[in-house]
């Protein structure tokens, strides 16, 4: 596998081959031939996952691995060239996937390894049928830089380079003589243009593609007036267009057959084409990729290994896919269709990196740095695995190691994209990635919520009036669609995520006025003595402890063991951005005085309510604290701390004989999950062997 990517050694593997090698019929960076996995037909397949997970690049790395090999195109469904037509340019004669397929030719004719450039003169005469729909009331030249551009698809060498452009003038000239001053472009116009096509290349395979045309719905055998209707449907927009669009796919696909059909071996090529669609929830990528489906399912064949990737899981736009984790395709893709055009896709899941890949990447990017030993661990608990976060935190130590020694310091600081841009928080960098732009002031009051309705509360209290209970439904369904996981008690369930946009709403304001209206807002909606946990979680995110101690101390004598050490670690999930000071609040200075508190270093000064176990009082209040800093997200944990909390749990074990086994249980698991960078997970009864970690995690709001 390439040294730039980790975790995706089951798409780029030699030996034995990845799935990239099966499809495409050769090894990366190499012109050497692997046997096809599916000869007859290649699934479309399509890399799935929410953002950061390395979709893009992995496309990049599969382009850069068969460029100049085999023909390779490469799109990105979210650039601003598919948003809208140039210039000068009516509506009616543009669409995305137009704008799509020219380019994609484009970068599918460069020659490559033993073989010439690639021709496409079915998509060229379609196209200019397509652009001279918005040629009515056109200037000569842009006429003349439109039919250019769509004729250099036919160069098969590059002495035809200048032949293109005087033609496109002869063109443009008859165009604007058939075409009316003010109206839209007449029939005439079309014919003339097709008529100037047809004078221009007159080769047998030129021809053998005029006559291609022919075969247009209601064409009558006329592949002139099957290119005047493909340009009035397209021109009509809605179904019609749709209709002219698919038909502009298949002629960029039986060119490419085409290419391909040498019968002497040295007009054979080695390999299939490669086109890759980065983001196909987004125009064009939903219309070309129903297009190449339904064409394949209808029995017209092609040879080319599409790769695409988007975002979300797509289970509504393609749901007779066959779904399989990327492992699951490392060595067979275990792939049939059925009749269903969507079965002919291959939804394949990018997973996470294991905390051995994220390893290797700070390693890698810190070079000579001296990184703390825990910080990758850290690292990989923080992100849960992402690409992107793990990449960009190791650039921040990078950057600015050893001044910021944890990983809040780490996201705070500034890190710079290239050696002459300006440097940006990192944490603001992931959340420019991570999230929709359009609805980040949003997302960052909603994070602290749990569910819709506490979600209102925080929208009635700091975002507009026109943000109402149906924008915050849309936003969870947008969250949803974008692939990031649902979660009971969190209504932005990506852990990561989170964070990063509870870090965002701590730093709006100089004073954390926002942060403390935001908790103040979540502990006023819980007033029920059945949702103490969430009242208490906002409480302790406000500094305020002792009454998640008092709840704490009052019910372990009572309350199931699980469901209190749930409680405890849920509430201790409460975030900590700031320093506190004695009393517990917020305050601009820095330090972190729970390490202090946890080992019971100020045990002394606290005052112990009257007529309460101050033994069974202090402890808790230091387990609290041990708990609440070694699941900080963003904070190396600390040995002394874990030792203590394995010291506290033992403690307690011995005060509640009914729930000594899992107290003891969590005495054990719980510092070494600290340690190794992982969450802390409901500790397993050695008393029931069906017991199973089948409970929330410490970021669920169960409790």
């Amino acid at each position: 596998m390439h040294r730039r990517l980790h975790g995706r050694a089951a798409l780029f593997d030699v030996d034995p081959a990845g799935l990239a090698p099966r499809l495409v019929g050769l090894r990366p960076h190499q012109h050497r031939s692997h046997p096809f996995e599916h000869p007859g037909e290649p699934p479309f397949v399509v890399l799935t996952g929410a953002r950061g997970l390395g979709k893009s690049a992995v496309l990049t790395e599969l382009r850069d691995a068969y460029q100049g090999h085999t023909p390779v195109a490469l799109i990105d469904c979210a650039e601003e060239q598919f948003a809208g037509p140039p210039e000068g340019r009516p509506a009616e004669s543009w669409s995305p996937v137009a704008q799509a397929l020219l380019v994609i030719a484009e970068q599918l004719a460069e020659p490559v390894t033993g073989a010439g450039r690639i021709t496409f003169p079915r998509l060229m005469s379609g196209l200019v049928a397509v652009a001279a729909g918005g040629w009515g009331d056109a200037d000569s030249e842009r006429i003349r830089r439109e039919v250019e551009r769509i004729l250099l698809l036919n160069e098969s060498g590059s002495w035809i380079s200048g032949f293109a452009g005087r033609w496109a003038g002869r063109v443009a000239a008859k165009v604007v003589a058939a075409a009316t001053g003010t109206g839209p472009l007449v029939s005439g116009a079309i014919e003339a243009t097709l008529e100037s096509v047809a004078e221009g290349f007159t080769s047998r395979r030129h021809q053998k593609a005029s006559v291609w045309y022919r075969t247009y719905p209601n064409a009558g055998g006329h592949a002139q007036r099957g290119l005047i209707l493909l340009s009035g449907h397209f021109r009509a927009g809605g179904t019609s267009r749709e209709h002219a669009e698919r038909y502009l796919v298949r002629a960029l696909l039986a060119d490419l057959t085409e290419a391909y059909a040498g019968v002497l071996p040295r007009m054979r090529r080695l390999g299939r084409p490669l086109v890759l669609i980065d983001n196909t929830q987004s125009a064009p990528g939903p219309g070309f990729v129903d297009a190449v489906l339904r064409d394949r399912a209808e029995g017209v064949a092609d040879q080319v290994a599409f790769i695409a990737a988007r975002r979300g899981e797509g289970r509504e736009e393609l749901p007779g896919a066959i779904r399989r984790e990327l492992p699951e395709v490392a060595r067979r893709g275990d792939w049939t269709p059925d009749a269903a055009p969507s079965s002919r896709a291959l939804l394949v899941a990018l997973p996470a990196l294991s905390p051995d890949d994220t390893l290797h990447i700070v390693g890698a990017v810190c070079g000579d740095t001296p990184v703390p030993p825990q910080l990758p661990h850290a690292t990989h608990r923080l992100t849960a695995g992402n690409p992107l976060g793990i990449a960009l935190l190791a650039e921040s130590a990078a950057q600015n190691l050893p001044g910021s020694a944890s990983l809040g310091e780490l996201l705070t600081a500034g890190v710079r994209p290239g050696e002459d841009e300006p440097a940006v928080p990192a944490y603001q960098a992931l959340l420019d990635r991570l999230v929709p732009a359009e609805h980040l002031d949003e997302l960052t009051v909603l994070a602290a919520a749990h569910d819709h309705d506490s979600a209102c509360a925080l929208a009635r209290a700091l975002l507009p009036d026109t943000f109402g209970p149906a924008d915050v439904r849309a936003l969870q369904t947008r969250l949803a669609e974008e692939g990031l996981p649902t979660v009971p008690g969190r209504f932005v369930g990506d852990p990561f995520v989170r964070t990063l946009l509870l870090l965002r709403l701590h730093l709006l304001d100089a004073d954390h006025a926002f942060w403390r209206t935001a908790h103040e807002t979540l502990i006023a909606h819980y007033p029920d003595p059945g949702h103490a946990r969430f009242r208490l979680h906002h409480e302790l995110a406000l500094g305020v402890t002792e009454p998640a101690v008092a709840h704490l101390r009052d019910t372990f004598p009572t309350l199931d063991t699980r469901t209190w050490l749930r409680t405890l670690r849920f509430v201790a999930s409460a975030p900590y951005f700031h320093a506190h000071d004695a009393e517990g609040r917020d305050f601009t200075g820095h330090g972190d005085r729970r390490a202090a508190v946890a080992l019971g270093r100020t045990d002394a000064g606290h005052r112990v309510p009257d007529d309460v176990d101050a033994v069974l009082h202090l402890r808790i209040r230091r387990l609290l604290q041990a708990v609440w800093q070694l699941t900080d997200p963003l904070v190396l944990p600390d040995p002394t701390v874990c030792q203590r909390l394995r010291f506290e749990l033992e403690q307690l074990s011995n005060l509640r004989p009914a729930g000594n086994a899992l107290l003891w249980r969590a005495s054990r698991d719980w510092p070494a999950a600290a340690l190794a960078g992982h969450p802390l997970g409901d500790p397993a009864d050695p008393g029931d062997p069906d017991d199973t970690d089948d409970g929330p995690d410490d970021r669920s709001g169960e409790a």
